[in-house]
C-alpha cells in the first residue's frame, strides 16, 4: 500500500512571504492542520496549527484584539514555519511513512515527487484510514485473536476451520510483538458465521491455537481470555 494511493492530493499550500493571517484563514477554510510552505514552487517548510497558536500566544498577553489582528497580518509565514521539513516519496509504503512520522514525532508530512514538486500530504488521519481498510473493521463482523505457532501452515489451519463453518475472511493480520519465541499473534476478521455455530467454532479453533480474544460487532460482545 503506497503513499500515492492514500495521500490527500488536493494540496493546500502557502508562499513563505504570505502573512500569518493568510495561513490562519486557509487552515480554517479547508479544515487542515498542516500546510506545505513554498518558495518559487519548491518546498521550504511546513506551517502547522501549533506554529500559529505558538506565534499568537507569544504576544497575546500584552496586546488588545486590534493590535493582535494587526500583528498577525504583518508576521510572515517564513518567520514561524518549521524549516527543513520532513517529506516522503509517493512511492513509499504507508507503513514506512508511519515509521517516519513516529520517529520524528510529527503528525504529517508533505509528499514530494522526484522533481521536487509537492504532490500531496499524508497525515495520521490518512494512516487511520489505511488501518480501518486493512483490518476491515468498517465491515464489522467477528474478529478472533490467536497466539499460534510460528510454522508453515499455522494460519492456514485456522483459516480451514473457519471455512468449514462457512466463514468468509475479511482480513488476516499477524505480528511478532510480545509473544514467546516460536509463536506469533494472528488476527482474523470474518463474516458469515451463524450465531448458533459460534460456540462450536470457538472450541475447534482453540484446539488449533491459543484463543486470546473474540470481538463480535454484531452484538457488541467481547470475550477476553
Amino acid at each position: 500500500m503506497l503513499v500515492k494511493n492514500w495521500m490527500s492530493k488536493n494540496v493546500i499550500t502557502i508562499n513563505e512571504d504570505e502573512s500569518m493571517q493568510d495561513a490562519l484563514k486557509l487552515m480554517k477554510q479547508h479544515n487542515i492542520r498542516m500546510m506545505p510552505v513554498l518558495r518559487n514552487g519548491q518546498l521550504v517548510g511546513v506551517v502547522t496549527d501549533r506554529d500559529l497558536k505558538r506565534a499568537s500566544a507569544s504576544d497575546a498577553t500584552t496586546l488588545d484584539v486590534h493590535e493582535l489582528l494587526y500583528l498577525i497580518s504583518k508576521i510572515k509565514v517564513k518567520s514561524i514555519m518549521s524549516k527543513n521539513p520532513i517529506s516522503v516519496s509517493p512511492d513509499l509504503t504507508v507503513e514506512e511513512t508511519a515509521e517516519v512520522l513516529l520517529n520524528n514525532k510529527i503528525s504529517g508530512a508533505p509528499v514530494v515527487d522526484e522533481k521536487g514538486q509537492v504532490v500531496g500530504t499524508i497525515t495520521q488521519t490518512d494512516l487511520f484510514r489505511v488501518l480501518i481498510a486493512l483490518t476491515g473493521v468498517g465491515k464489522r463482523g467477528i474478529q478472533f485473536a490467536f497466539q499460534a505457532e510460528d510454522r508453515p501452515g499455522s494460519i492456514k489451519d485456522l483459516a480451514d476451520v473457519i471455512r468449514r463453518y462457512g466463514g468468509r475472511m475479511v482480513s488476516i493480520l499477524s505480528s511478532y510483538e510480545n509473544v514467546p519465541a516460536g509463536y506469533r499473534k494472528v488476527y482474523i476478521r470474518m463474516h458469515g458465521i451463524q450465531r448458533s455455530q459460534l460456540m462450536t467454532l470457538k472450541e475447534e479453533l482453540s484446539k488449533t491455537a491459543t484463543l486470546l480474544y473474540l470481538v463480535d460487532h454484531r452484538e457488541n460482545r467481547r470475550e477476553i481470555y
